[in-house]
């Protein structure tokens, strides 16, 4: 018996090794495509929903004093850019000013740090788990994973979400960084996009 528990154990050990390497593997290709802000926070909801088999992603992002929903995997057309936590505020707030990750099984809205939004129909679900999302020592964003019935967040679970928050946060500041890019043209893009000179007009 004590031969097949050993076994059981390596197995499981085994499966959450190759469900992290996956995961690395989906960040790198990520990395490497040349992607738009919104772009990328959709993929990393869609990967973080895989891994976790979760009923609800969203992910904050950090822009000055505040947290801003970015991103989710069900359509909040309303709140994208719009719905805003301050540093501290809510259990999102709260993760990402601690830079600590926050996991509750059940009735997670009864949690005193919790914040309720009437129009997120998530904030009704029973179990949370969020974690920081960090680049360069410091905090872009927050992703939270909710289920709508209790849940028992396993060790590997909750390694699995810190290691995706580990490596998103340079998806994002890249993302953000070609954006960036993307706006500010050379000086022949800028010559070649001014309006044509007027007949008889010479340079010089």
């Amino acid at each position: 018996m004590a031969n097949v528990k050993k076994l059981q154990e390596l197995d499981q050990r085994l499966e959450r090794t190759e469900s992290q390497l996956q995961v690395l593997q989906k960040i790198s290709r990520l990395m490497a495509r040349k992607l738009s802000l919104p772009q990328v926070l959709q993929a990393i909801v869609e990967l973080v929903m895989g891994v976790t088999e979760a009923d609800a992603c969203l992910i904050y992002l950090h822009e000055g004093d505040t947290l801003v929903l970015g991103a989710s995997n069900s359509p909040h057309p309303a709140q994208i850019g719009k719905l805003r936590l301050k540093m501290g505020e809510g259990i999102t707030g709260w993760v990402a000013k601690e830079r600590r990750m926050v996991a509750i099984g059940q009735q997670a809205y009864k949690d005193p740090r919790f914040r309720f939004f009437h129009d997120l129909p998530e904030d009704t679900f029973e179990a949370f788990l969020s974690v920081p999302v960090i680049s360069r020592e410091e905090v872009v964003g927050v992703i939270n994973v909710q289920h709508r019935h209790p849940r028992r967040h396993m060790g590997g679970e909750m390694e699995m979400l810190m290691t995706v928050g580990e490596q998103v946060g340079c998806i994002i500041v890249l993302a953000r960084i070609g954006e960036l890019a993307d706006s500010l043209l050379s000086p022949v893009e800028t010559l070649l996009a001014s309006p044509p000179l007027p007949p008889g007009r010479k340079l010089g």
